[in-house]
């Protein structure tokens, strides 16, 4: 996948980054060369996060030949570390000091647009026309968040010591060193590195999900004890898989939860009406949908925590 290459990619040439940085902060009199080609690799992780943001969010997204141009910036500084010399950085050299500190607010102010960009592609999701985000889009825009915040730290934490040594150098590699491990456990967590931007493919789901909710919520259609996949997806002209893999990804509950869960939102309101108050608990189980009192005291614990008795005593409800 495109979009774990460019993941990949960002990752690496990230700890070139940080590889230099540790070189610099231990090493000993570290070659110039190796000091501007480490710097100029954030260069290459700007636009490699902007497109990794558009892969993630946009289908079938192409990285076309304009977008190569985007990849100058770093050709030039390279170019220029093959020509800088370590007696050209003598400390009297007012030239050098001037195109180092030059390049160092280039390469910095350079991400943080790219940054700024990024997040830009992700706020492009919010404006779709999507009335319940599916798990594998909820899970992008999660993901996309939490390497927006880690880029932002890493680059604060570098960009503050540049002015005037404010926190250690040695932080922003140590910062980097957790949220790579913290990114890890979280792509693993929301199974990121499986699913790209075909998760916002245009397609009929979303409409048969709103066909469903209006039908078996709005109609009412869950207290009918008789109620089932199948019926549903003869109605909606689906596979009992498509229609069960619908409901199960934009509920995030499985076909017999999606219904349970509204037939125990109906007990727990004829449970606490005045109407009803004298009203059996098996009356109401029946009534809400159940074929029997056992099922829906087990319902009635998943989805409350407590079974109905004490969910009566609770609210200082006597009858039973």
């Amino acid at each position: 996948m495109l979009s774990n290459t460019l993941l990949a990619l960002i990752l690496v040439f990230m700890a070139f980054r940080v590889g230099k940085s540790i070189l610099l902060n231990f090493g000993n009199e570290l070659e110039p060369i190796f000091i501007f080609i480490g710097l100029a690799f954030i260069l290459l992780i700007g636009p490699l996060l902007r497109w990794y943001f558009k892969v993630m969010t946009i289908p079938s997204f192409k990285i076309q030949k304009a977008n190569i141009l985007e990849m100058l910036p770093f050709l030039m500084v390279s170019s220029l570390s093959l020509l800088i010399t370590k007696d050209w950085f003598d400390e009297n050299n007012k030239e050098a000091v001037i195109l180092f500190g030059s390049t160092l607010i280039f390469i910095y102010l350079h991400f943080i647009v790219y940054i700024v960009l990024s997040y830009r592609v992700l706020k492009q999701v919010k404006k779709l026309e999507i009335s319940v985000y599916t798990k594998s889009q909820k899970a992008i825009i999660t993901w996309l968040q939490l390497l927006v915040i880690c880029c932002i730290i890493i680059w604060v934490s570098y960009f503050l010591n540049i002015i005037e040594n404010t926190i250690p150098y040695i932080i922003g590699p140590v910062l980097y060193s957790l949220a790579i491990y913290f990114l890890t456990y979280k792509a693993f967590e929301l199974n990121s590195v499986d699913i790209d931007g075909n998760a916002f493919k245009t397609n009929d789901d979303d409409l048969f999900f709103k066909r469903i909710t209006n039908y078996i919520i709005d109609e009412k259609q869950f207290l009918n004890p008789n109620i089932s996949l199948s019926e549903l997806s003869k109605l909606l002209g689906l596979s009992t898989q498509k229609t069960s893999g619908i409901i199960n990804e934009y509920s995030k509950q499985n076909f017999n939860d999606f219904i349970n869960h509204h037939r125990i939102l109906e007990a727990k309101r004829e449970l606490l009406s005045k109407e009803r108050e004298n009203y059996k608990i098996s009356s109401i189980a029946f009534d809400v949908g159940f074929n029997s009192l056992s099922s829906f005291n087990s319902a009635f614990k998943k989805f409350v925590g407590v079974t109905p008795s004490v969910f009566k005593k609770e609210n200082n409800i006597t009858n039973s």
